[in-house]
């Protein structure tokens, strides 16, 4: 009890004489350390470092040891040049003879499912108005008007030729398609150096007609036939813009 009194009275008078002189020649007395505190909780993982340099490899393991796993496959080279072109060899011999088309059953067989196919396609096109079947040949059209000179070509292209009726039925089915479109065409049939002397593109006499009444009458300007929409025949001028109707 008397040392508390004591201390705290000598602590009483520094702070007199602390107070009476400048604040800068005060120096204060270090108190008594304090009781350590506990210790926090663990910080926080810090990040990965960057990874470092590939060290040396080690030393060759003793002869006998067991082969270590394989390496990554390496990049593809780049190809080499070719090389020389070695001899034509020896023609080897005949094989055996091969069956006959009509005795190989699935050669038929594959005939067989083409041919339902096509005309199952036929079958669509003719309902839809764009072809028309007879007996030997194909008629269709692609819904196009264009120039003699282009027709002909279009039909071409895709293995057939302007559509050219040889008698009354073919006649007809021509018509059946201008129909279905309202439009006149250009037939397979031009007018030679004499005029009025008409014959096919493969240079045949014309042997079936269905002119106009008074037709052809143009003497040699009008190269081209078209045909109407009743069936009928006229000479005309090749530039003139006609549906396109082929036959195959």
């Amino acid at each position: 009890m008397y040392l508390q009194l004591s201390f705290s009275l000598l602590v009483t008078v520094i702070l007199l004489t602390c107070h009476a002189q400048s604040s800068d020649k005060c120096m204060a007395t270090p108190g008594i350390p304090g009781t350590p505190g506990q210790n926090g909780l663990p910080g926080r993982d810090g990040r990965d470092g960057m990874k470092g340099d590939t060290g040396v490899p080690g030393p060759m393991g003793p002869p006998g040891g067991f082969p270590g796993p394989p390496g990554r496959d390496g990049l593809t080279g780049a190809p080499g040049a070719p090389g020389v072109q070695g001899n034509k060899g020896e023609k080897g011999d005949n094989g055996p003879p091969g069956i006959p088309a009509l005795l190989d059953k699935e050669l038929q067989l594959q005939l067989t499912y083409m041919n339902k196919r096509i005309r199952k396609l036929e079958g669509v096109l003719f309902l839809d108005g764009k072809i028309q079947h007879l007996e030997d040949k194909i008629l269709a059209t692609n819904g196009k008007e264009v120039d003699f000179k282009t027709s002909k070509a279009t039909c071409e292209n895709v293995g057939g030729s302007i559509a050219r009726p040889l008698n009354a039925a073919e006649n007809s089915a021509i018509v059946n398609i201008l129909k279905q479109y309202n439009r006149y065409a250009y037939l397979g049939i031009i007018e030679g150096a004499t005029p009025g002397d008409f014959h096919y593109l493969d240079g045949q006499h014309v042997n079936y007609t269905n002119w106009r009444r008074n037709e052809p009458s143009g003497k040699g300007k009008e190269n081209c036939v078209e045909m109407y929409t009743d069936g009928t025949w006229n000479d005309k001028a090749c530039n003139q813009y006609r549906l396109t109707v082929c036959e195959f």
